[in-house]
């Protein structure tokens, strides 16, 4: 591909995801991956070059564009030698017009902005939401020492985390074959720490997932006691059983639950459960380094669906926790009606639980419980809070 035509294929891309982020349609990863797939003539270095023109120009703009062009009309204003590139020649895109308007870069939309500055984030906080995020790695002590990894750095505070160069390809590691690492962002790894997680305690993992978290708990665990991953997605819950194998996690039962009737599936966890993990569904205003195209696809009514989600999971996780144990409660969001509204919410509707402190190797205390950052803490944006039930 010639880089004229690279251009008119990011812009193709983009007018892809800008449909897709407004019909809640595919990630932009999968749609990356599906135009790749259907071009078997753009090489390597073609493929990267693409995508890394589509995500500069998504980072680069808070609202969602009115079209891929306009998006890339954007990011060309900040660089003459992809604004050239714009010369109608063979598949390049055709010249700018006079009159034609780029889309106006920002950090977010308007109204989430708002929300984020209403939940304590201002200045460095908020443009470092859209920086790259790095490539992080869990060291899995439930598989041999890891062999070692060019370029891995250690992360402080965690002696069992690492980071990697970008662009390292995960997959094509011996560690990562052999199940002695899993990839997971160093703030995923450190509020699960919340759980205090130790050999033969009885812990749900209420929104598995694809069980990264899982995973972490099952180590912490020394693959002593019982696990117990639960869903209400199918297809995210599947992929947890052969990651395990890998893992080597042997103490993890998954579980599908029915939406509305999770109680009636988990009623033999009544009341039993040392600690219950809920990874709640949220905005994943903290993960826009990983997605940020997910700032286009937020809107107020699913921010309300989604605090109501919260609820009711929590009064799920709620009734599974036994006299003396504790819930963990964790959002990849900084938006406190996502996090600490929702537990000051929680600890008023159940005055038998209070909030347990949290000394954690990274983040600050935040309401009742504790807030990573981007810009303080070099990981992913998450709120976690430890609620203790009286015994």
């Amino acid at each position: 591909m010639t880089p004229s035509a690279r251009v008119q294929a990011a812009i193709d891309l983009l007018e892809s995801i800008v449909a897709a982020a407004r019909d809640s349609g595919a990630a932009a990863d999968t749609l990356i991956a599906r135009y790749f797939a259907e071009r078997r003539y753009a090489g390597s270095k073609d493929r990267r070059a693409v995508r890394d023109l589509v995500y500069a120009a998504i980072r680069q703009l808070g609202e969602r564009p009115e079209s891929g062009r306009a998006a890339m009309l954007a990011l060309a204003a900040t660089d003459p030698e992809i604004a050239a590139l714009f010369d109608g020649v063979g598949h390049g895109p055709a010249p700018i017009g006079e009159n034609e308007k780029a889309a106006a870069p920002g950090t977010a939309p308007d109204w989430i902005l708002t929300r984020l500055r209403d939940s304590g984030l201002d200045g460095e906080e908020l443009p470092a939401l859209i920086d790259r995020a790095p490539l992080d790695v869990r060291i899995n002590w439930l598989r041999d020492a890891p062999t070692p990894i060019e370029g891995a750095e250690p992360i402080p505070g965690l002696p069992d985390a690492l980071r990697l160069p970008s662009g390292t390809n995960i997959e094509t590691l011996p560690a990562y074959q052999d199940g002695a690492i899993e990839v997971q962002d160093a703030g995923s790894q450190i509020v699960t720490l919340a759980a205090k997680a130790i050999p033969g305690m009885r812990i749900v993992d209420l929104c598995a997932g694809a069980g990264g978290k899982t995973l972490a708990l099952a180590a912490l665990m020394g693959n002593e006691g019982a696990l117990l991953a639960t869903d209400t997605d199918r297809a995210r819950l599947s992929r947890l059983a052969p990651r395990a194998a890998r893992a080597g996690a042997t103490i993890v039962e998954t579980r599908l639950l029915n939406p509305g009737h999770e109680s009636e599936i988990l009623s033999d966890w009544s009341e039993t459960a040392d600690c219950v993990l809920i990874d709640a569904p949220c905005s994943g205003t903290g993960t826009w380094r990983r997605n940020p195209e997910a700032r286009w696809r937020l809107t107020p009514d699913r921010i309300e669906r989604l605090t109501r989600t919260q609820r009711h999971v929590l009064d799920i996780g709620a009734a599974l926790v036994k006299p003396g144990g504790a819930l963990v409660y964790i959002v990849c969001s900084l938006l406190d009606e996502e996090g600490a509204g929702q537990v000051s919410a929680f600890l008023a509707d159940y005055p038998g639980w209070t909030a347990d402190s949290l000394a954690l190797p990274a983040g600050r205390v935040h309401g009742a419980g504790v807030r990573l950052t981007p810009a303080h803490d070099a990981t992913d944006g998450f709120f976690v809070a430890r609620l203790q039930r009286a015994c």
